[in-house]
């Protein structure tokens, strides 16, 4: 009885060793973590959002099965360890879409900066021919100063591209476009109205 009770006793010991051999994947956990920081510093938070809100959620996921099987008796991180190293590959195939991604949103804002440049100059053109007379100066002036205005958005366009802002940028060129158009109309009414 006496040789029975040790052996029990030893045994439990064994298993609780092994069991507690089991060691919590704290590499694979850091390498998860550096893997999702370097989608982050790439512009993932600007040109991943969706992306790198899932690789967060799915690293939250693999630490509540860690720290799940960090309570058992008998620890099996197996799983977390396969959602961590899932994590990984997700975060590094993240970070490679980032550079066109980064890119497309670059021309984009190119782009709306040429056609926010092309819309100003034409208003310009057109307040030259706008028709001047007793009740127009004031109009002509208004408009002169908007026009000014716009012109400083657009070096404010350029700044916003040499310092990698591309989505400020576009949509601030989209509004220089539009309000540029918007005295362009205003302009062509009034020539309209005057050839009547």
């Amino acid at each position: 009885m006496k040789n029975l009770m040790k052996l029990s006793i030893l045994g439990l010991l064994v298993v609780f060793l092994f069991s507690s051999c089991a060691k919590q994947p704290t590499q694979q956990i850091d390498e998860a973590k550096a893997a999702i920081d370097a989608v982050v510093q790439a512009g993932g938070n600007i040109y991943a959002k969706e992306e790198l809100k899932k690789l967060n959620d799915d690293l939250q996921a693999a630490m509540d099965e860690v720290n799940t099987q960090s309570k058992k008796l008998f620890k099996k991180y197996g799983k977390a360890k396969e959602m961590l190293a899932k994590v990984k590959t997700d975060a590094e195939a993240v970070n490679a879409l980032i550079p066109a991604r980064k890119e497309e949103a670059k021309n984009a804002a190119l782009t709306a900066q040429t056609e926010a440049r092309a819309a100003l100059d034409e208003a310009k053109a057109l307040l030259e021919k706008a028709p001047k007379g007793k009740g127009t100066k004031a109009d002509i002036e208004a408009m002169k100063a908007d026009l000014a205005g716009l012109e400083t958005m657009l070096t404010e366009v350029q700044a916003a591209i040499d310092s990698e802002d591309y989505f400020g940028a576009r949509d601030k060129a989209l509004s220089i476009k539009d309000k540029a158009a918007a005295i362009s109309e205003q302009i062509n009414a009034a020539i309209a109205k005057v050839k009547r």
